[in-house]
């Protein structure tokens, strides 16, 4: 069975979702995640939305 629809909605995004993170400042990666950083909202890479919520929850515990 073949996966004609994965990725659509990346296609569709400026660069295919790639750009500069904002957090870590590297580039082409894809940014691809809306999280609140410092009281606004910005698109981050996938490495820095999994470092913010491991701090959140290591701040929780």
């Amino acid at each position: 069975m073949s996966k004609a629809h994965r990725g659509k909605g990346i296609r569709e995004t400026p660069n295919r979702g790639r750009g500069v993170c904002p957090v870590c400042k590297r580039e082409s990666v894809k940014v691809l995640y809306e999280q609140e950083v410092d009281g606004e909202k910005v698109t981050i890479c996938k490495t820095c939305k999994a470092k913010l919520k491991n701090a959140k929850v290591a701040k929780t515990a």
